[in-house]
C-alpha cells in the first residue's frame, strides 16, 4: 500500500526577535489556508510555540555590527552548515528566510542552486546601505517578500520577482492606541508623565545601551522626579545587564521592569527613548513621540557611515523621507543630549501632536491585510511542489 503524501514542508529561519516575530505571523497566515503545514529550521519562542521545530537555538545568531559578527563567526558558519546539510538531506518543499540576511542569503543560494523555491522576507536595507547586494540577492531568492511599499520598485528594476505584503505590525496594532485604557491595565496614574525606555533585544545592545539609558533617566529623574519610566526587556541576559547598570548607584529611581510586552510600555507612555531597529516603526504604529539613539563599537560605526545612503536610520524618519523624529546616534548619544530631546518632547503638545499626525499616515500605507497577501504569495510555491 502506498504511504500517505507527506505534509507541506517549510525551511525557515529567523535570525532575532523582531523575525521570530515576523515569522509567527507567516506561520498563522499559512496555517489558515493549510492545516498541516510542518516548519522546521531556526525559530524563535513565538514561532516554537505555533509548532515550528528549531534545529539550534535563535540566539545564535542574534549578534550585529562587523566586530561583533566577527567574534562569533566561526560558530555562526558552523550552524550555517550544519542546517544546510539538514535542508539539503531532507529537503522542504519550500526555503524561507526572515530577515538575517547575512546568514540567509548564503544559506537561500545553496538551496536554490539545488532546485529548493527560496523566498526572502523582509528585503535587506539596500536603499540605506550596500546597495551592490541586490546581484547577491537575485542569485540567492526566488521571490523576495517586501514590507515597505517604496521597496518594490527596487526589485522589479532588478528583475527579482517580489510582492509588497505590508507590515504585520500594522495590522496587529490598534490605529487608535488607548493610553488610558493601557494606563488602567498596568495600574499607572493617568496624570504621571511617563517614558518608555526600549534599549534593544540583543545582548550585545544591552552592553552598549544599558549605562546609557539609566544615565539618561538619571538626568530626567533630578529635574522632574514626578517622570515614571516603563522598561520592556525580552530575556533574563538582557534584564540582567540592565539592573546591574541601574543598581550600580545608590541613586533610586521610578523603574519599573517589565518581561516584554514593549507595546504596552509603549501605549501607556508619553514618549518614547529607542534603540534603532523594528522597535522604532512599533512606536511609530502606536503613535508614540520618540527619541532614536543608537551606539556601536567604533570600527563598526566607521565602516557603517561610509556605506550608508541615507541620513537617517530609525524607519518612521526613512518612511517620511525627513526629519519627524530626533536620531542620536554614536558620539551624539550622551545621557544629556538625549535626556533633553526627551524632555523637549514631554514639554511641547504642538510637537507631539504633528509627530503622531505623521505616524497615523504611516499607519494608513502600511495597513493591507498581511496575512492574506503572504499567503497569496507563498502558497503558489507550495502548490507547485
Amino acid at each position: 500500500m502506498a504511504g500517505a503524501a507527506r505534509p507541506p514542508r517549510v525551511g525557515i529561519v529567523a535570525g532575532e526577535a523582531s523575525g521570530d516575530l515576523l515569522g509567527s505571523h507567516l506561520i498563522k497566515a499559512l496555517r489558515a489556508r493549510c492545516p498541516d503545514i510542518e516548519f522546521v529550521g531556526i525559530a524563535g519562542p513565538k514561532m516554537i510555540a505555533l509548532g515550528a521545530r528549531s534545529l539550534f537555538p535563535m540566539e545564535k545568531l542574534s549578534v550585529n555590527g562587523y566586530v561583533e559578527v566577527l567574534r562569533h563567526l566561526p560558530q555562526i558558519l558552523g550552524i550555517r552548515r550544519k542546517l544546510r546539510r539538514a535542508l539539503l538531506a531532507d529537503p522542504p518543499d519550500l526555503f524561507i528566510g526572515i530577515d538575517a540576511p547575512d546568514f540567509n542569503l548564503a544559506l537561500e543560494a545553496g538551496l536554490k542552486a539545488r532546485g529548493i523555491p527560496t523566498l526572502h522576507y523582509v528585503s535587506p536595507s539596500i536603499w540605506a546601505w550596500r546597495g551592490e547586494r541586490i546581484k547577491k540577492i537575485a542569485r540567492a531568492v526566488t521571490h523576495m517578500l517586501v514590507v515597505f511599499p517604496f521597496e518594490e520598485a527596487i526589485y522589479r528594476q532588478a528583475g527579482i520577482p517580489v510582492s509588497y505584503v505590508g507590515h504585520p505590525l500594522a495590522d496587529m496594532l490598534p490605529v487608535n492606541p488607548d493610553r488610558a485604557e493601557m494606563r488602567e491595565r498596568l495600574k499607572l496614574s493617568i496624570k504621571q508623565p511617563i517614558l518608555a525606555l526600549l534599549p534593544g533585544s540583543r545582548v550585545s545592545e544591552l552592553m552598549q545601551h544599558a549605562q546609557l539609558f539609566v544615565d539618561t533617566a538619571r538626568l530626567i529623574h533630578a529635574r522632574h522626579p514626578e517622570v515614571g519610566f516603563l522598561v520592556p526587556l525580552m530575556s533574563r541576559a538582557t534584564r540582567g545587564i540592565f539592573e546591574r547598570a541601574l543598581y550600580s548607584s545608590a541613586t533610586m529611581l521610578p523603574v519599573r521592569i517589565m518581561v516584554g510586552h514593549a507595546d504596552y510600555a509603549m501605549a501607556a507612555a508619553d514618549a518614547v527613548l529607542v534603540a534603532s531597529g523594528t522597535a522604532t516603526l512599533e512606536a511609530a504604529l502606536l503613535k508614540r513621540p520618540m527619541v532614536i539613539t543608537y551606539r556601536v563599537p567604533k570600527l563598526t560605526a566607521y565602516i557603517m557611515r561610509r556605506q550608508a545612503y541615507l541620513p537617517w536610520v530609525g524607519l518612521p524618519n526613512i518612511l517620511a523621507n525627513r526629519d519627524v523624529v530626533p536620531e542620536l546616534l554614536q558620539e551624539n548619544a550622551t545621557p544629556e543630549k538625549l535626556a533633553a530631546a526627551l524632555l523637549d518632547l514631554l514639554a511641547d503638545e504642538d510637537k507631539r501632536g504633528a509627530i503622531e499626525a505623521e505616524f497615523a499616515s504611516q499607519h494608513a500605507s502600511l495597513k493591507c491585510n498581511t496575512a492574506e497577501r503572504m499567503a497569496e504569495a507563498v502558497l503558489p510555491y507550495l502548490e507547485r511542489k
